[in-house]
């Protein structure tokens, strides 16, 4: 019995070198550049749903067009030009900037939020397992370049990785940027693994095996250790049902040897850190604020989902009292 056992533990553990090193060579194969020359929206043109609701202070809009869905908050007296693109992170959606969008429009911002492919209302487009970083990229910069004029850039968590990735592949030239609880700069493994570990040993097995981050959020529960603080504008319950599956991809490749950050960055940033983020740490928030030159502010008794805590409106006012620092128009 006692050989069987061990027989079945090598088999075991060959099977999940091989498939680990199949994720690496295809990783390995992915060319960034060529990536993002190339148009990945497959979905045919035409709007599937339009909804406009109108406010006090502002006008929202929200559409699935060309399988992209898209949140507007347009406010009805503008007293800035500059618009503001959020880009959600991993498992969320366009939903996740709403509270933010309400009060940014309020004090005269645009803003836009969309969602992924496979993600929220977007459609998705390929399997979610295969979708890394490069091509999640794409599909940002697209959102960009719709822009009339170069728009502020935020992102939450991978969709901070995104933001760096933006920069170093599109060019330092946006007129700020803002982080919210970001991938730190050099990678996710050395700011975040063992926090995760420490939090669920079986998580990171059964996301090796599978290839799939969503077994990090798999139940309101984990969702809830890994995301939001008691008072939060979600329940834990609420906060799972409205999140995707993930693909494990997307994390190795903000590592090394995949990825490195952009050096000199010009782009003011402002990045935002939970003191009760246990996602990724503090230190690695220190770090990368250095490296980037960034100003960086600690939020108190706040997990990782900024936008979602019950401080959401405090840290709202410190994203619009900095960018307003920035002389943005």
């Amino acid at each position: 019995m006692s050989n069987i056992l061990t027989r079945l533990l090598k088999l075991g553990a060959l099977y999940a070198v091989a498939q680990q090193g199949l994720a690496f060579a295809y990783l390995a194969s992915r060319d960034v550049r060529k990536t993002l020359a190339s148009n990945h929206n497959k979905n045919p043109n035409g709007v599937l749903y339009e909804q406009t609701e109108r406010y006090e202070h502002y006008t929202v809009t929200k559409r699935i067009e060309n399988g992209i869905e898209r949140v507007t908050y347009t406010p009805h007296e503008r007293k800035f030009d500059t618009p503001i693109i959020m880009q959600h992170g991993m498992w969320h959606g366009a939903w996740c900037w709403d509270g933010w969008q309400a009060l940014l429009a309020t004090w005269g911002w645009e803003s836009h939020a969309h969602s992924l492919p496979g993600h929220a209302g977007s459609l998705p487009q390929m399997p979610i397992w295969l979708c890394t970083l490069d091509y999640y990229l794409s599909f940002l910069a697209a959102e960009i370049r719709r822009m009339p004029t170069k728009p502020i850039l935020m992102g939450h968590s991978m969709g901070g990785a995104l933001a760096q990735w933006y920069l170093k592949y599109f060019g330092d030239s946006l007129p700020a940027t803002v982080l919210v609880a970001p991938w730190t700069a050099y990678s996710t493994f050395a700011d975040g693994l063992w926090p995760m570990i420490k939090r669920d040993p079986l998580v990171l097995p059964m996301s090796m095996l599978s290839w799939s981050a969503g077994n990090w959020v798999r139940n309101p529960q984990r969702a809830a250790e890994a995301l939001i603080t008691d008072g939060a504008r979600l329940t834990p319950r609420e906060l799972a049902a409205k999140l995707n599956n993930e693909s494990i991809l997307a994390v190795y490749q903000h590592n090394p040897p995949f990825w490195s950050p952009p050096q000199n960055v010009t782009t003011p940033m402002l990045l935002l850190s939970g003191e009760r983020d246990a996602v990724v740490t503090l230190e690695g928030h220190k770090r990368m604020a250095k490296l980037y030159k960034a100003d960086h502010r600690v939020i108190a008794n706040s997990g990782h989902n900024l936008m979602t805590e019950a401080t959401y409106q405090s840290t709202a006012q410190i994203i619009h009292d900095w960018l307003v620092e920035q002389r943005m128009v």
